[in-house]
């Protein structure tokens, strides 16, 4: 009877405590495999991933920026709606809204349940509907597309330079939209929108992050944790679970920010942004989680490379350069095609302009495709460079290691 098996003081030994012990396993009987596994390195790093995403979860300052942030999204785009529809007027009621509605349209049963706001021109034949636009005597023209919807026809609405959100939000099928004369003016501005919007998103959680990251990596080793942690997770692991977790917690960040712009957008009907916005912004989102696991890699290996709190600047600021620039490139350069086509072609830069250029409906999704592409294997080769400087200057704690001699290294 083993020691865990002993009764407790003043029993005796039960029947089953005294029983013999089991007899021998015959010779060349299997052997039964034992329960306990050791944890392989994908399960280390997940268990680091959790660990960091608590941690950050738990944070309250985390927590009030992040709803902070949805809040002035909301409110933004509110605002800008309220007050783009005008206050202060002469208290007149506006003129309704003259649209031209082409042979077999259907799907226009709001414009025809709202005479004080719409008044429907009937026009005999498409290039009818299309002379009303032309001549200003309608803002926009609605004639049927070719191919059957499942209730009727789908809609083609054809406006002068710019597309009337009312008619659009009264429309029981959302139309494609066509520009006879597109203002210069729109163009310029959804490019310059474009890069604010993703540039921004791009920065704040690219930054937030990418700093945690760093500022964990050097505290662990300030304090020597470091070395607890490896004692029981391989450096790589360890670091493949930091980049993990604040990924998703990036990840999960844009796509809340994402989500509430394009959610906002559709309460008060503006479905001219939201058509430009919803295709991008998914592809942002896709691009931004390429391009911080990008980032997060370099930023656990440079943040290794110190030993101090007071050194994570220097050490990250070649990241933070590599953030800032693509931004400002894409706001100086948001008019100039060629420009923004070659952007939108290198890894970081393209998740800026590349969402711009489809805003700007100047790309093809294969383009974003091969963009994406690019952006995925530049993404490894910063994988294997953070890992190596991470496992290599990890247990330095006691002076600031060299850049070459970190990548020299062979500790790993």
């Amino acid at each position: 009877m083993s020691p865990t098996e002993l009764p407790p003081t003043g029993q005796q030994p039960t029947e089953s405590q005294t029983a013999e012990p089991p007899a021998a396993a015959a010779p060349g009987a299997p052997v039964p495999a034992r329960s306990h596994r050791s944890p392989t390195s994908v399960s280390l790093a997940w268990l680091v991933a959790w660990r960091e995403i608590r941690a950050q979860l738990r944070s309250r300052a985390f927590i009030v920026s992040s709803v902070l942030f949805v809040v002035l999204i909301a409110a933004g785009i509110f605002a800008a709606t309220i007050f783009g529809d005008g206050f202060g007027g002469d208290g007149e009621p506006a003129a309704p809204t003259a649209v031209a509605v082409g042979p077999g349209v259907s799907g226009i049963e709001g414009l025809k349940a709202d005479p004080e706001a719409f008044e429907l021109l009937a026009a005999a034949s498409e290039a009818e509907a299309l002379e009303f636009v032309s001549s200003g005597e309608a803002a926009a023209a609605l004639l049927a597309l070719p191919e059957a919807g499942p209730d009727g026809l789908p809609i083609l609405l054809v406006a002068q330079s710019s597309a009337p959100d009312d008619v659009i939000a009264a429309l029981t099928y959302r139309p494609t939209v066509s520009l006879i004369d597109p203002a210069p003016a729109s163009r310029e501005l959804v490019g310059y929108l474009g890069s604010l919007i993703f540039g921004v998103l791009f920065i704040w959680a690219a930054m937030l992050f990418g700093q945690t990251i760093a500022q964990n990596t050097v505290i662990e080793k300030q304090t020597r944790i470091v070395e607890i942690l490896l004692a029981a997770v391989p450096a790589r692991a360890l670091m493949a679970g930091k980049v993990i977790g604040h990924s998703l917690l990036a990840l999960g960040e844009t796509a809340l920010m994402a989500g509430t712009a394009l959610v906002c957008l559709n309460l008060v009907g503006n479905t001219t942004i939201l058509g430009l916005m919803t295709a991008p912004l998914l592809w942002y989102v896709l691009f931004f989680a390429i391009g911080f696991v990008f980032l997060a890699s370099l930023f656990a290996g440079a943040a290794a490379l110190v030993s101090r709190l007071e050194d994570v600047g220097t050490a990250i600021m070649p990241l933070t350069l590599l953030i800032m620039v693509p931004y400002v490139l894409c706001i100086a350069l948001n008019q100039d095609a060629t420009a923004m086509k070659v952007l939108s072609y290198i890894p970081i830069a393209s998740t800026i302009a590349m969402p711009v250029r489809l805003m700007q409906d100047d790309a093809a999704w294969w383009e974003a495709l091969i963009a994406l592409a690019l952006l995925i294997a530049t993404a490894f080769g910063a994988i294997a460079i953070g890992a190596r400087l991470y496992s290599n200057s990890l247990l330095q704690t006691d002076r600031k290691v060299k850049l070459l001699t970190a990548l020299r290294s062979n500790n790993d």
